[in-house]
């Protein structure tokens, strides 16, 4: 299956696992579509550090066309880069956004790991979806309006994958990464 893409290329709806692969370059280059590009931002930013952990994302969606997201730890800090298509009439044709996001790991003040499991007949039970967010100390832009006044709220990173969405192999990292991040708040950088 495929969905039409910007400039006229068709780009599947299903993109290769990035699950198997240890080490970001491979990943990257197995999942996102535009791999160059991010992986010469994050060296721009990682210059020599170790990557201790990551996660990737990437979606098409109907009116930007492709979303692609990678975030690194690297024991002190997360490094979140995302690419995105501009849409139709907002640039010229293949146009994208590349952004870059360093947030301190002591900046994390709460992780968050919900696994969604389903029992089967026999009565195993399987993990078919994970959610996770970073809750950080920096505050989120308050909704306008009557429904967000007087409360702000704390900014946080979010992240999701199903056995539709990525598979059981993406799941697993996915919590693995949640795991490190968990592991790193808290304690004395040093």
């Amino acid at each position: 299956m495929k969905r039409p893409g910007l400039g006229g290329g068709d780009v599947p709806a299903v993109f290769p696992d990035w699950s198997p692969y240890r080490d970001l370059e491979s990943a990257a280059r197995a999942y996102l579509r535009d791999p160059d590009v991010a992986l010469e931002t994050l060296g721009g930013v990682l210059r020599g550090a170790s990557v201790l952990g990551f996660t990737l994302e990437r979606f098409v969606n109907e009116v930007n066309g492709v979303w692609q997201e990678v975030v690194i730890c690297d024991g002190s800090r997360l490094i979140l880069w995302h690419g995105e298509d501009i849409p139709p009439g907002d640039g010229p044709p293949g146009s994208m956004t590349s952004s870059l996001r360093v947030v301190p790991v002591s900046s994390v003040t709460e992780v968050g790991c919900r696994r969604r499991l389903t029992r089967a007949d026999d009565g195993t039970v399987r993990v078919d979806g994970i959610d996770v967010y970073l809750l950080l100390k920096s505050l989120d832009e308050a909704p306008s309006g009557e429904e967000g006044a007087g409360a702000p709220r704390h900014d946080a990173l979010r992240f999701g994958k199903t056995l539709d969405d990525g598979g059981a192999g993406q799941i697993a990292r996915l919590e693995e990464f949640a795991r490190l991040v968990a592991s790193a708040i808290g304690r004395p950088l040093g």
